[in-house]
């Protein structure tokens, strides 16, 4: 098995569709790396990744804003397609297995936390209130 783990940035909005009876969550995050060239000029070089997350368990999709930064770990897909001009290009894909959401977007700080995992059968989630609520009764 191959595995993949990205902590970037949404590109969009989430959007939740049904396929065959099943629900899927289709989002895309980018993945931001800063690096020196041979010259020592700084460069930016940005990984998207499209993400397909199915699961029945879809609460955390309204949570998946456009600039949301995220955890996301999944297996990867590498797909290839030939562009207009006749010319082939490639994008990555993963099919996730755990979104975690790490914090407000870019404009917006503050907000919610939500995190989903689905094991190979698709069970297990955990979504928890908002970041400043306090909780009184601690589990351990």
């Amino acid at each position: 098995m191959i595995k993949l783990q990205v902590i970037g940035n949404l590109g969009k909005d989430a959007i939740t569709n049904s396929v065959n009876g099943k629900s899927v969550i289709n989002f895309n995050v980018a993945h931001t790396e800063k690096f020196r060239d041979a010259s020592g000029q700084q460069k930016d070089r940005t990984i998207w990744v499209e993400c397909a997350y199915w699961t029945d368990r879809t609460a955390v999709a309204p949570y998946l804003k456009k600039g949301t930064q995220v955890y996301v770990e999944g297996n990867p897909e590498v797909r290839t397609y030939t562009k207009n001009d006749g010319s082939f290009g490639a994008s990555l894909t993963m099919r996730v297995l755990n979104v975690q959401l790490l914090g407000g977007n870019r404009s917006e700080q503050s907000g919610g936390y939500a995190e989903q995992s689905s094991s190979s059968s698709g069970s297990g989630m955990t979504v928890a209130a908002e970041v400043g609520q306090v909780e009184d009764d601690l589990p351990f």
